[in-house]
């Protein structure tokens, strides 16, 4: 080989790589958990294996706390710097979609087979987003509660019905043993009282609209059946079976592992349960939502990834999305969250959902029980709506006033956006 030879296949093999190198891609990963002691190690490692996993992309995740992330997001995307790969809360999803910060993402029915309902975001036939978990809550209390004060311990396929649930509080209030008999957590006044509020609501046969046409909330927020949820709903406070709302949020907090005693049933979620477990062991109870008639009802739907519209690289983006999907990262996320993982399969991977775990009914209770939050873009206004609806009932408001305000304000804000677009 002579010395131009040699020069020019120097140069070739240069520029070959240079062309491999400019090739990778660039993703940016945005997410909520700034400031948590387990989300940034988490997600961290699942961007470091895909990164690792191939050379046509290269992620890089930034994280915030949660109290700003979502005004973040809306700001970034009104000057058209949204990163490609997003963070979005279940509920808010069809919001962002429909406001066009979010792509349908690229990946079928077929790939997510088997994940429970609530870890998948669709809107308008699509589907948008999809997690790695999803949280569910219980009424949680201690099988030694229930023996001494002769109380059934309800199951998935026979639980509590309406008359029951009440007897039992009030059982429990006459016995002088607590300060109340159930905590609601109503300390927490952001999306906890939607996302553990309404499926009572549901349960009685209503709900925050009417999601037949997603154009009107007359007949299910204002109509018998939620008059019955608000008569119920009221007499809680009324009857000191349940703190108020103005229930301090550090007292909230220490009632969920019941260690001071005070309550005897909290309505908690999954998140709290290895504190539970730790707490009393055995004696711990996880027990399926009442039923007032139209069957229970829990929350779904926990944060979901998705796709910005803006990126353009969203081919890399469902990349990296269906990578961080498998089973392993959804067990690792289980196990230090205590959140259910999506599917089947990964529960028998973790510690708290594998059969026979003392956690597994939060992974049936999600499949049995579990109903969205209403999937439309209205949804960021309605909450808000239900959360003062109830705010108001539960401290003294007239009960058909109140929820009469709630649809006047919900139908006027549909018809302002044009329906929403359904």
């Amino acid at each position: 080989m002579t010395m131009l030879t040699r020069v020019s296949a120097i140069l070739l093999a240069s520029t070959c790589l240079a062309g491999a190198a400019a090739a990778q891609a660039e993703l940016t990963f945005w997410q909520h958990g700034a400031g948590n002691p387990w989300e940034p190690r988490l997600f961290g490692q699942i961007v470091e294996d895909f990164n690792a996993s191939q050379s046509d992309w290269k992620v890089t995740l930034q994280q915030f706390p949660q109290a700003a992330y979502n005004d973040s997001v809306t700001a970034a995307a009104l000057s058209g710097e949204l990163p490609d790969i997003i963070d979005v809360d279940g509920p808010l999803m069809p919001n962002w979609a429909w406001a066009g910060y979010l792509a349908p993402l690229e990946i079928t029915e077929e790939e997510l087979e088997g994940f429970l309902p609530g870890t998948i975001g669709r809107w308008q036939d699509q589907i948008y987003s999809v997690g790695l978990w999803d949280a569910a809550v219980a009424m949680i209390t201690r099988k030694s509660t229930l023996e001494k004060y002769g109380i059934r311990v309800p199951t998935l396929g026979e639980p509590w019905t309406g008359e029951e649930f009440n007897a039992a509080l009030e059982t429990m209030k006459e016995s002088g043993d607590f300060e109340y008999p159930l905590d609601l957590g109503m300390w927490d006044k952001v999306e906890w009282y939607p996302y553990a509020f309404s499926p009572f609501l549901q349960s009685f046969g209503g709900d925050i609209v009417d999601r037949s046409t997603y154009q009107t909330a007359e007949g299910v927020l204002n109509g018998d059946a939620a008059i019955a949820f608000g008569e119920w709903w009221q007499g809680l406070f009324t009857d000191g079976l349940v703190p108020g709302t103005s229930q301090d949020p550090a007292d909230g907090n220490q009632a969920f592992g019941f260690r001071d005693g005070k309550y005897a049933i909290v309505w908690s979620g999954n998140w709290n349960g290895a504190g539970v477990l730790e707490a009393f062991g055995d004696d711990a109870l996880f027990l399926p939502a009442p039923d007032f008639g139209n069957g229970p009802k829990i929350g779904a739907a926990s944060w979901q990834f998705a796709v910005s519209a803006q990126s353009e690289n969203q081919q890399g983006a469902n990349a990296f999305i269906r990578f961080a999907l498998q089973d392993k990262y959804q067990a690792m996320f289980s196990d230090a969250s205590g959140l259910a993982p999506a599917t089947a399969t990964a529960a028998q991977m973790t510690e708290n959902y594998k059969e026979g775990a003392p956690m597994a009914v939060f992974y049936d209770l999600s499949a049995a029980q579990a109903l969205v939050r209403p999937v439309t873009p209205g949804y960021v206004v309605q909450s808000a709506v239900f959360r003062k609806a109830v705010s108001d009932i539960a401290d003294g408001a007239d009960v058909a006033t109140a929820l009469d305000a709630a649809v006047d304000e919900i139908d006027a804000d549909i018809e302002n956006n044009q329906g929403y677009g359904h």
